[in-house]
């Protein structure tokens, strides 16, 4: 967020979280992007805050979390002092989750895979209605296609991240009979290495699909140690999911950190796997 905006994300978050009875006498930012994620002492609170534009994103990662608090999933819990719903304050939407300490030990390959397993089990225990994964290709490649909404976006870029997220989305969405619901963005940013486990966060993304989907966010060793994953689908999800990453780089209004360096870095990433899949 810009400065000034972030500065009244941390208020709204603060004043919010003080009025349900929750004590803050500091404030910590965890990530700063798009939204947010506040740390909240000493009650240990994370709230994640957004503009009020995304208020139907964060009202669906908070159901989702409820649903699958039902079933055992290995997902960051909402925070139970509070109920369980988004609060809307000063042009912002604000959630609160439990915080937990992050252990710095690596996640393995195979410990990773089985976290996967378990979460992918828990989400076909589930009943929600969420988009398929098309829909947010759908999404990333109106805006390449859209020269107002990604200007810098040079003219053989264009056309590389157009044919992939084209082609790749149609080709790998024929065959649906295997796809379930998945949570959309495991990537190792978003999955937490706790004292009560690895858990996964950041629940919006959540969507239908097939499973190597959601492997093909995750170290390339990993998928490898998932009972049934088809590899080479793998490799043409993790294309897809880096012309997607690359998208929203280039939109004029992305916040990423560091965005020179993710733009170039992302098409790099794209040449890449499509070379490893053999569509280069």
């Amino acid at each position: 967020m810009e400065p000034w905006d972030l500065r009244r994300a941390i208020e709204a978050g603060r004043a919010t979280a003080s009025e349900l009875g929750l004590q803050v006498d500091d404030v910590v930012v965890i990530h700063d992007s798009d939204r947010v994620a506040l740390r909240l002492v000493p009650c240990d609170v994370l709230a994640r805050v957004a503009p009020a534009g995304h208020l139907a994103d964060s009202e669906f990662e908070v159901e989702v979390a409820r649903r699958l608090s039902g079933v055992d999933a290995p997902v960051a819990e909402l925070e139970s002092r509070v109920d369980p719903r988004v609060h809307v304050r000063d042009a912002f939407a604000i959630s609160f989750w439990a915080y937990y300490e992050p252990v710095g030990s690596e996640i393995a390959p195979a410990d990773y895979a089985d976290v996967f397993l378990r979460h992918h089990a828990a989400l076909r225990r589930i009943d929600l209605d969420a988009p398929h994964f098309t829909d947010r290709v759908a999404a990333a490649l109106r805006e390449v296609n859209d020269r107002e909404k990604t200007p810098e976006l040079p003219d053989s870029e264009r056309e590389l991240l157009s044919g992939t997220l084209g082609g790749l989305s149609a080709a790998i969405s024929v065959e649906r009979d295997g796809d379930q619901l998945l949570h959309g963005e495991p990537h190792p940013g978003n999955l937490l290495n706790t004292r009560k486990g690895l858990l996964f966060v950041d629940l919006a993304t959540c969507c239908r699909g097939p499973i190597e989907f959601d492997l093909a966010h995750a170290p390339e060793d990993v998928g490898k140690h998932y009972p049934g994953a088809d590899q080479d689908l793998i490799h043409r999800c993790r294309a897809l999911n880096w012309a997607m990453f690359s998208a929203w780089r280039w939109r004029r209004d992305d916040h990423m950190p560091d965005r020179a360096h993710w733009r170039v870095e992302g098409l790099d990433q794209v040449r890449a796997a499509l070379a490893r899949c053999g569509l280069g």
